[in-house]
């Protein structure tokens, strides 16, 4: 079967491997679709592990059921691309996200279970969801994203009434804007560095307000605009930037809830934290149910997660996708690969 591989820094290439066979009852699926997402963006500007096939926002039609019987073939289906212990205390308490074994086999997140940049693909059976009818299989890709944002919102306890700035303006970002409207916030704001991307974003009309974050008063201007601050801030770009601007940019009292994944240690204001007793958490991947919650939403059409695509490719542009991701001066939130 035909897939891309990553063959070194900013460098993905089409190859040919084998097509995947079931082992210990894993469902074998045929990609119908598989998003990109911001954290293939930093395997490829690393360019490691060489030879990955990346793809964990993924779905596609059952070819080879493995143990799953109440699957057959043709069914459309999803899956978290994870490999929880389903042992330990973090997955007997439904918080699978930081079980110690989840990324060690994760589709298209390790050398071990190749991803949906790729015709076909292994997930675990216990991993795969059914998807409804009215979930198409573009919009499913989407289901994984979503319920990364859907995790970090419930973190953050948004209520009524709540001021929500948001750092960064990808897929992950917009969508927890869509989550904090929906749980009530009244004021909901984005500090993004690419005006282009931030403008696109006020169309879709879950943000309100768009700081630039190039702007060397942003911070105060934010503070003005929030009246003192943030009830909370959801930190999506994982730059020390972007996490000193949540920490000086939240409330005294009020949540910085960090989803964006630093790459390597990062110098942050912590006196003002400390000044100001923010809390601070970190958010990770989601659990089961909120995977399946975010299959729910996007069925009953409580969210529209489509209006996010921006183009559709197949195998032979993903290199061309990537260059112009990475470039920071693209207006596209998320593209779609066919393979």
């Amino acid at each position: 079967m035909k897939c891309v591989k990553l063959k070194g820094v900013r460098d993905l290439q089409i190859a040919t491997i084998k097509k995947p066979v079931s082992v210990d009852g894993s469902v074998i699926i045929r990609v119908k679709a598989c998003g990109i997402c911001g954290s293939d963006l930093h395997y490829f500007e690393g360019g490691a592990p060489l030879e990955l096939i990346l793809g964990h926002e993924f779905s596609g039609v059952v070819v080879d059921p493995g143990s799953r019987k109440d699957l057959k073939v043709g069914d459309r289906v999803t899956g978290l691309p994870i490999s929880p212990c389903m042992k330990c205390e973090a997955c007997r308490t439904g918080n699978v996200q930081y079980c110690p074994e989840t990324w060690t086999n994760g589709v298209g997140l390790s050398l071990t279970n190749s991803g949906g940049y790729a015709e076909y693909l292994s997930c675990r059976a216990d991993m795969v969801k059914k998807l409804p009818d009215k979930v198409t299989f573009y919009g499913a890709t989407l289901v994984e994203p979503s319920a990364v944002s859907l995790h970090a919102t419930n973190l953050a306890k948004i209520n009524v009434g709540d001021k929500v700035l948001i750092i960064g303006g990808g897929i992950i970002g917009l969508m927890a804007a869509e989550f904090a409207r929906l749980n009530g916030a009244t004021y909901i704001a984005l500090m993004e560095t690419n005006l282009k991307r931030g403008k696109k974003a006020l169309r879709y009309g879950s943000v309100q307000e768009l700081f630039n974050a190039n702007d060397k008063e942003v911070i105060n201007k934010a503070l003005k605009k929030s009246n003192g601050g943030f009830d909370k801030v959801i930190e999506c770009c994982g730059n020390q930037y972007a996490v000193s601007e949540a920490i000086m940019t939240v409330k005294p009292g009020g949540t910085v809830v960090l989803v964006g994944v630093a790459t390597g240690n990062i110098s942050i204001p912590v006196v003002a934290g400390v000044m100001k007793e923010i809390n601070m958490q970190g958010a990770i991947a989601y659990t089961e149910k909120e995977f399946e919650t975010c299959i729910e939403l996007i069925e009953k059409k409580v969210i529209n997660v489509e209006k996010y695509i921006d183009s559709k490719i197949g195998l032979d542009k993903v290199q061309d996708a990537f260059v112009d991701l990475t470039s920071g001066k693209t207006d596209n939130i998320k593209i779609v690969i066919k393979p």
